[in-house]
This record gives C-alpha cells, sequence and structure tokens, in this order.
C-alpha cells in the first residue's frame, strides 16, 4: 500500500511533467511540418497540439486555426486538402482557387519536404539541447581506464589487467568509459576485439559479453552484456572540460546519432528476444522517468527532453503507414514509377499502419499496467 499511496500522491507531479516536455517536443515536430509547408506554397488549415475538442486556440493572418485540445498525446498540421489529420487528400472537394495551396497538388519533392520536416526539426531540437549543454556546461568525462577487473569474467578469461586503458572496441574509437558501457551492454554474447594500451605497448585482447538479466526499478526486464571491468569512481578521475562552439555542436550531433543507434540496437534486440519485450513502456513509464529526471536537475532534464526528441523524430521515419515514415515510403513509389499509388492502396496501408499503431499502443501500455500491478502485489 506504500507504493500506491506513493504512486497516488505523484500522479500530478508525474503527468505535469510528461505532458510538458511531449506538448514541447510534439510542438517542435509540428513546427517543422508547418514552415516548410509554409514555404512550399502549402495552405495550412490547422494547428493542434493534442487530439479530440479543442480547449481555446485562435486564427493567424493567414487563416490558420491554432488550438490546443483536450488530449495531449500528440498533434497535427492539417492542410486544406486534408480530408482527416493523417494527411489523405480531399483535393477533388477543393474550389478552383484554393487548389494553388492544396498539399497534393505540390511536387512529390515538395510534399517529401513537408513530411522530412517534422521528424528533422527533433532531430534539430535534440542537436541544439545537447550542444548548449556542452557549451555552458563542459563535458564530464571518465577514462575508459580499468581499475579492477572481476574473477572468472570474461575480462579475466580474456587477459585485462588492472591499469589499461582501453583504446577502441572493433575499431570504434573509445573515449570514454561510457563509450565501453554502451557498446559492450549491446553486445551480450558477441565476440568483441578490445584495443587496449598497457604501460607503452598497445595490444590486442577478444572478449565475448556476458549476458545479464535484471530489473530496472520499474520492474521491467532487461538485458545487457557485461566482461567484469570496473570502473575507477574516485572523483579525481572525473574530468569537466570546456569546448568551444563547433565542438560543442559536434558532440550533439554524435551524442544524437548515439540516441538513434541505441535504439536500434534496442529494437534489433527486441525482435531477436536477445531483450524482453516487457521493457517497452508507454505513458505511464515516460511520465515516471520524466519525474524521476526531473529531481536530478536542470541539465539531467534537458538531456532527456533532447533524448525523447531524437526518438521521437527517429520512430515517425519508420516506414509504417499512417507515420512520417509511411509517407515518405509512398512518395519514393510515386517517384520511382512516376505516379502515384492508387487510392485504394494507400488507403489499405493507412489501415494496416493504423492497427499497427493500435496494437503497439496497446502493448505498451499493458506493459505498463502489468508493471504497476506488480509492484502493488509486491512481486516488481
Amino acid at each position: 500500500m506504500e507504493f500506491l499511496s506513493s504512486l497516488a500522491g505523484g500522479i500530478w507531479q508525474y503527468g505535469i511533467m510528461f505532458l510538458l516536455v511531449l506538448t514541447l517536443v510534439v510542438f517542435i515536430h509540428e513546427l517543422g511540418h508547418f514552415l516548410v509547408a509554409r514555404w512550399c506554397g502549402v495552405t495550412v488549415k490547422t494547428f493542434s497540439i493534442g487530439f479530440g475538442p479543442e480547449i481555446f486556440g485562435f486564427f493567424d493572418k493567414h487563416g490558420t486555426r491554432w488550438r490546443f485540445a483536450w488530449i495531449p498525446l500528440g498533434g497535427y498540421v492539417k492542410f486544406i486538402d486534408d480530408e482527416n489529420a493523417s494527411s489523405f487528400g480531399g483535393e477533388k472537394q477543393l474550389k478552383p482557387a484554393e487548389r494553388a495551396g492544396a498539399f497534393h497538388s505540390k511536387s512529390v519533392g515538395a510534399r517529401a519536404a513537408v513530411v522530412a520536416a517534422g521528424p528533422i526539426a527533433n532531430f534539430l531540437l535534440a542537436i541544439v539541447l545537447y550542444s548548449a549543454i556542452n557549451a555552458t556546461v563542459g563535458i564530464r568525462i571518465l577514462p575508459p581506464l580499468v581499475d579492477a577487473v572481476v574473477a572468472n569474467s570474461p575480462a579475466e578469461r580474456a587477459g585485462f589487467k588492472s591499469g589499461d586503458t582501453i583504446l577502441a572496441i572493433d575499431g570504434t574509437k573509445i573515449d570514454k568509459f561510457d563509450d565501453l558501457q554502451r557498446i559492450v551492454g549491446s553486445s551480450a554474447g558477441e565476440e568483441l576485439k578490445f584495443t587496449v594500451q598497457r604501460g607503452s605497448d598497445t595490444i590486442t585482447l577478444n572478449a565475448t559479453p556476458n549476458v545479464d538479466e535484471q530489473k530496472d526499478a520499474m520492474g521491467r526486464t532487461f538485458r545487457r552484456g557485461l566482461i567484469g571491468i570496473q570502473r575507477a569512481i574516485s572523483p579525481d578521475k572525473v574530468k569537466t572540460v570546456q569546448v568551444s562552439l563547433p565542438e560543442a555542436v559536434a558532440l550533439g550531433v554524435s551524442e544524437t546519432y548515439g540516441n538513434l543507434t541505441q535504439t536500434l540496437a534496442g529494437l534489433r534486440d527486441i525482435v531477436t528476444r536477445r531483450q524482453s519485450a516487457e521493457q517497452m513502456g508507454g505513458p505511464i513509464m515516460m511520465a515516471e522517468v520524466t519525474a524521476k529526471v526531473a529531481e536530478l536537475g536542470i541539465e539531467p532534464m534537458l538531456r532527456w527532453i533532447a533524448f525523447i526528441s531524437a526518438n521521437i523524430g527517429f520512430l515517425n521515419l519508420l516506414p509504417v503507414p499512417v507515420l512520417d515514415g509511411g509517407h515518405l515510403m509512398f512518395y519514393a513509389f510515386e517517384a520511382i514509377r512516376r505516379k502515384p499509388a492508387s487510392e485504394r492502396l494507400q488507403q489499405m496501408g493507412f489501415q494496416v499502419g493504423l492497427a499497427l499503431l493500435m496494437m503497439l499502443m496497446v502493448f505498451v501500455n499493458f506493459n505498463d499496467i502489468l508493471n504497476v500491478w506488480r509492484r502493488l502485489v509486491g512481486t516488481g
């Protein structure tokens, strides 16, 4: 019952924090669509944050209705020829004077640019946030030094020794201990080649990370790779390095790219059943994590927003009809074939995509509810 009272007491904090973060990320995503649509001469009827009945709104000088709706789990930009919020056309019902601003009357390149602008805006938000943090706070680096080697571990069997410095893994340069953890953690059961500096010598060691299965603070099972290397955690080992603005931006791009590769690796592991699908969560999990991160301070919160933004951009590019990636897939088909896919094919794709999306939503929400239940009964 302690968990139940804790959950009830924190639900407003969780919900408000999560909605603020989600609203910002969705706004930037839709703003990307909106700005490029205006640039391409598309008439925008509605810019909506959220779905369902309108809470309040206003018209701008171009006649676009800016609205906030009651269901704040998404948003959309609606063009003059959209029959619905998924950009399926209703150009036939337009008056001749309105057709110049129709989305579907534009070239396939212009339509693709408008659709791609949403995810690109999310990537840019992530890069801007990471870059701003790097430029103002600097970067904290824990060198990839081996402080100790766990007995009977893959690292001991491979020949690692205390004092070794890891320079690269499978040819990928290692600058900090986090790089080591990221690669090893996503490579359970896969042999890795380590380039190691030992004194004045550079040697090569091969190690295969063990599969370590654990439960996180929310009861979800996750698997990660471990080789048995312990890092030095003394404060004098951590370095804060100030970087120039160009370096900060380059690092921001690198961190955003790292988010995407990490997400791809996670999806791959779930599909190949190397990771449990129960670690996938929905709004409840996101709200809990957001609230916990907010308690850590502004910098972790900004990094969390950047992480969410990058991943929303990536997920929207998946080639699933309904998502931006699905539209881009149809436009690629149109560009190759020199004519658009039939309306029936597009509608079928929309229905299949919507069904897949609904199945995913049901699944992640079921995971959320199941994990809450486990904590209620004391099994998570």
